[in-house]
């Protein structure tokens, strides 16, 4: 199976997540800025929220993809006020006619003292754990 990550982090906590799992991935985790060049049977994409909402740069990726580059998107993320942000993804990834799978991955991520200290270890193992079963 190949797969792929993609992620934007404005304040470093989905890097932070993406580097906690690149050793059990079979591909090098990039930025949304790199395109998605050769089909994928699997993407985990990941994204934070400011102000409520994804970054730009997250949807203009997520317009660049088609179901023939991409088979299956996991979708994950953190955020200190909303929920998630996978919703946001998953409504743009399945209007592009993209599957996205079921499951997905949130965890706090600090704005200030907002959920100060995530995500910690403890968020981390989690998301090792979940990368883990989906792969």
């Amino acid at each position: 199976m190949k797969t792929a990550i993609r992620y934007h982090s404005k304040f470093g906590h989905t890097r932070q997540m993406v580097e906690a799992v690149k050793d059990i991935m079979d591909c090098e985790p990039q930025t949304v800025e790199a395109p998605i060049e050769e089909p994928v049977d699997l993407l985990l994409m990941g994204a934070g929220v400011f102000l409520g909402k994804v970054d730009g740069s997250v949807m203009r990726f997520i317009e660049s993809l088609t179901p023939d580059k991409v088979k299956r998107v996991v979708c994950f993320g953190s955020c200190a006020i909303i929920k998630s942000p996978v919703p946001q993804m998953r409504k743009a990834l399945e209007a592009r006619g993209i599957a996205v799978d079921q499951r997905e991955f949130t965890c706090p991520g600090a704005m200030g003292p907002i959920k100060a200290g995530h995500p910690d270890q403890k968020d981390i193992e989690n998301f090792r754990q979940f990368v883990k079963k989906i792969l």
